[in-house]
């Protein structure tokens, strides 16, 4: 069986025990894809047919201007920067280690003199022998020299070969790594953008709660010249008018962080972030498409990264394991050599040559080869267990975005209805007030009602916009075509 096939069998056995820790029985692999759509059809919003992560944001979005941003960010955001040079430095981590089982060729020249000794073993057969015919040695000897030289470690044990490999291994981890944080970015753009339109929402909604107040202030202002009101009515209603405008400064403080929030992740400086709020609660959110979990080992950028991680970590062990087994080299070299420069390029008697072979292996003191080959296997243990967390993870996101949409839909429709009836029972409070019917306390907790119900039902239609880019994300979606 290859590495890919043990890889994701290992993966179907993390998502079967998912599926029998959430109550599902045990099942294989194709069964398990075959029966989840029919678990997740019953939700609304959610397809099980086919998978929404195959889309490219750029349509998955349809908001123009939210277009504009996230295509912004990925182009300039510095972490998406900082994460391309380290894709760079692994892509070079490649060509250095295929470099490495390749043989070494080099060039040099060297230059040097050297005096003996008289009262010494050299220097007698100095003093007796001719370096030339009718010449004697010199006092200082020279030795210059020049030519090509070469090594090459023979790759007996696939041990350079195998590291190479980790190399490619590493670099594309590095790019699934890419992949991940630009789904991440696209998601964060995306949720703040929506958390900006709906504060730009709640400081319209709180705006049109003023101006009821002072409707109303101005209504208890003039039902007091009649004596139909009191004094305490008109400060209770100035009181929560001058409450509530200082309301709509936090709002716009709250506005002006997620603003500089989406600017740090577009990589600038502080600005107005362009936005189109009106229409917001009109917003539908996006029918998603599950798919089937399998769909997840394809799309999950992250679940890539720990397979190729998992992989470089077995390729590892094996290096490690090269490390007890000798080592052999080839040394060879020619060029020419002289005790003086006029003789240097004479041939053939300054030509040199010289070939060697080598052989190398550990004998006594192992402890650091046995320390990295003990450290290479529990690193790949360590890679098995991400992967399996890995997996884990996903599928449970995509699990909780699925309830978390089912749930946000129902809440949103209940909350809706409330805010209706709240809004109409400010006309019948103002009515009954007005005949004297009611006082102006149940005028007031009617409209403050009806203020915090239509605020928390902005805050619903941001938690269901958000849900939707969780899910987006969580499928694995965000970073196709980038």
């Amino acid at each position: 069986m290859s590495k890919s096939k043990i890889y994701h069998t290992l993966a179907w056995g993390c998502l079967v025990l998912t599926l029998q820790g959430c109550g599902i029985p045990a099942m294989t692999a194709k069964k398990a894809d075959t029966a989840l759509p029919g678990h997740f059809k019953n939700t609304p919003g959610v397809s099980a047919q086919k998978n929404t992560a195959t889309a490219n944001w750029a349509d998955f979005f349809e908001d123009p201007d939210l277009i504009a941003l996230i295509k912004s960010a990925i182009a300039n955001n510095k972490e998406v920067n900082i994460m391309l040079q380290r894709i760079s430095v692994a892509e070079n981590e490649i060509q250095r280690r295929k470099g490495a089982y390749l043989p070494f060729v080099s060039i040099g020249a060297g230059a040097g003199a050297d005096k003996v000794g008289q009262f010494t073993r050299s220097g007698a057969v100095e003093e007796n022998l001719e370096i030339r015919p009718g010449e004697s040695f010199p006092t200082l000897l020279g030795d210059y020299q020049f030519g090509l030289f070469s090594t090459w470690e023979i790759d007996v044990w696939k041990k350079l070969r195998n590291e190479k490999q980790v190399a490619v291994l590493d670099y594309m981890a590095s790019i699934e790594g890419r992949h991940f944080l630009v789904t991440n970015l696209v998601a964060e753009v995306a949720h703040s953008y929506y958390e900006l339109l709906a504060l730009d929402n709640q400081l319209e909604n709180l705006e049109q709660y003023i101006a009821i107040l002072q409707n109303g202030l101005e209504m208890v202002k003039q039902l007091q010249i009649y004596a139909r009101s009191n004094a305490l009515a008109v400060k209770r209603y100035a009181a929560e008018v001058t409450k509530n405008e200082s309301k709509k400064y936090e709002i716009k403080q709250q506005i002006s962080v997620i603003e500089n929030r989406i600017n740090f992740l577009l990589g600038r400086t502080s600005g107005p972030i362009k936005r189109r709020s009106t229409g917001f609660m009109d917003i539908k959110p996006k029918m998603l498409q599950a798919g089937i979990p399998s769909q997840l080992l394809q799309n999950r950028p992250d679940i890539k990264q720990a397979e190729l991680e998992l992989a470089a970590a077995d390729l590892s062990i094996k290096v490690a394991r090269a490390n007890f087994y000798p080592t052999f080299g080839i040394k060879a070299g020619i060029g020419f050599q002289a005790f003086a420069l006029k003789y240097l390029i004479n041939t053939p008697e300054s030509l040199a040559a010289t070939i060697a072979g080598e052989m190398v292996a550990p004998l006594v003191n192992k402890s650091a080869i046995i320390a990295e080959y003990k450290n290479a296997n529990a690193k790949q243990i360590q890679a098995a267990y991400e992967y399996e967390q890995s997996i884990i993870k996903a599928y449970m996101e995509v699990a909780n975005q699925i309830s978390n949409i089912d749930n946000l839909d129902k809440n949103y429709r209940f909350k809706s209805n409330q805010v209706d009836s709240l809004v109409q029972s400010i006309d019948v409070a103002n009515q009954l007030f007005l005949s004297a019917r009611a006082d102006y306390l149940e005028v007031l907790l009617t409209q403050r009602d009806a203020l915090d119900a239509k605020k928390e039902l902005i805050e619903t239609k941001q938690k269901q916009m958000g849900a939707m880019v969780d899910l987006y994300k969580a499928l694995g979606g965000g970073w196709q075509n980038v």
